[in-house]
Formats: C-alpha cells, sequence, structure tokens
C-alpha cells in the first residue's frame, strides 16, 4: 500500500539503458565502435513523458508502423527527497518506496543517444497506481521481475545483473542532476524481455513489490 507522503507522483519519470550486464554484452564489438568507441561511462538516461503514463488495466494502443512492442518490465524507485551529489552510502536513504513498471518501447538496435520516437509513443509507461515504502523491500539489488502474457510466464530476470546497483546507480545520476520528491527512476529493464502483440494480455510482477496488468490493442487510425 502507498505510504503518506508530502509530494505528488509521478514526478519526472527517468529510464536507464544499459544498466544491464547482458544487455552491455549483446553489443559486443559494437560498443567499441563509431559512434560509441568504449562502453558507456555514466548512466544513459531517458525519460519518459506525462503522455506515456498509464494506469493499471490500460489499453495500450500498439502504432501501426510496430508489428509488436519490446516490453520492459522494470522496478520504479520512488524519490522521497531532494536527491543532490548523494554518496553511495547514504543514496537509498533519498527513496521512498517502489512500484511496478513496464517500459514499453518499439524495438530497436541503436542505444546510442536512445531514440525518442520508439520510447515516448502514448501509452508506453504503464505503472502501478500505488508504491511501498521502502522499508518493506529491503534488497531491492535482489528482486525477481517477471512477465506474463496470457496468463502464461513468459520471462523471468533480477535486479541482482544490474551493472550499477541502485545505490551506485543513485550515486552517480545525483552527481550531475538532481531528483526531486515524486520522481520514478526506472532502475534497468533486464535482457531478453519478449516482444508482445496486438491481443496479448500483459502483466508484471515484482514480488514483495507488486503487480501491473495491461493490454495490448491495435492503434485507431483516423478515417
Amino acid at each position: 500500500m502507498q505510504a503518506p507522503a508530502a509530494f505528488s507522483w509521478p514526478g519526472t519519470v527517468y529510464g536507464v539503458a544499459l544498466n544491464d550486464a547482458a544487455s552491455l554484452a549483446a553489443l559486443g564489438p559494437a560498443a567499441h565502435q563509431p559512434p560509441y568507441k568504449a562502453p558507456p561511462q555514466a548512466p544513459v538516461l531517458y525519460i519518459k513523458p506525462r503522455n506515456t503514463w498509464a494506469g493499471p488495466g490500460a489499453a495500450v494502443a500498439v502504432p501501426t508502423d510496430a508489428p509488436a512492442l519490446q516490453m520492459g518490465p522494470a522496478l520504479g524507485v520512488v524519490i522521497g527527497r531532494t536527491a543532490c551529489k548523494l554518496s553511495e552510502a547514504d543514496a537509498l536513504a533519498a527513496v521512498a518506496g517502489y512500484t511496478v513498471v513496464n517500459d514499453i518501447s518499439i524495438p530497436s538496435d541503436s542505444w546510442y543517444r536512445p531514440g525518442l520516437r520508439q520510447r515516448v509513443r502514448d501509452g508506453f509507461c504503464p505503472m502501478a497506481s500505488e508504491w511501498v515504502p521502502a522499508a518493506q523491500v529491503p534488497e531491492p539489488d535482489a528482486l525477481t521481475l517477471r512477465l506474463w502474457l496470457n496468463g502464461q510466464c513468459a520471462f523471468e530476470a533480477s535486479t541482482r545483473g544490474f551493472v550499477r546497483p541502485l545505490a551506485r546507480l543513485l550515486a552517480d545520476i545525483t552527481a550531475f542532476m538532481t531528483l526531486q520528491p515524486g520522481d520514478v527512476l526506472l532502475s534497468g529493464v533486464p535482457h531478453g524481455a519478449p516482444l508482445a502483440q496486438v491481443g496479448q494480455a500483459v502483466a508484471v510482477e515484482i514480488p514483495g513489490v507488486g503487480r501491473l496488468q495491461h493490454s495490448l490493442v491495435a492503434e485507431e487510425v483516423p478515417a
């Protein structure tokens, strides 16, 4: 259940690309070639703006130019106080709680400057309507993420495989930008999450945090 808070949420929703070790490894030699030239030395961020937000039970429209969408089960980290230049040792004290998110995108092979066109379509960020207090999630770096399609478990991963554990991720991000109370940071999408198509029912589950369900429908084309 959502804890009492002196802030409204969501504020700004930030995603983090390539925070999963397997995702980074999948780039292979491309990570050392232009335009990358080297694996990223800092968090690779993007924003999921307000038009992408959708609640539990939403019917997310699949664009006509995308035969399938990339699912992105993710832990949403709800910021509880102004967070600037946090040390890794005290970074988790800035976290109010956690929620469940599906960071949807149109499949793309490029991670260089993550493409907004693929990530910010309407409804592409379904989120649970509640968050659980941080005290109820003592190990955010050891949570199981499950994705269900039409009632069948299609994917399972863990936050354990992330390049930057949450405390380090928060320290690295707040070294150059301030996070505000109510902001939501998606700590990373595990590599290998499946594609989903029109007509499928989707659920994202994080035991101890919650479960989010939504559907995928065809985009309405104006007459």
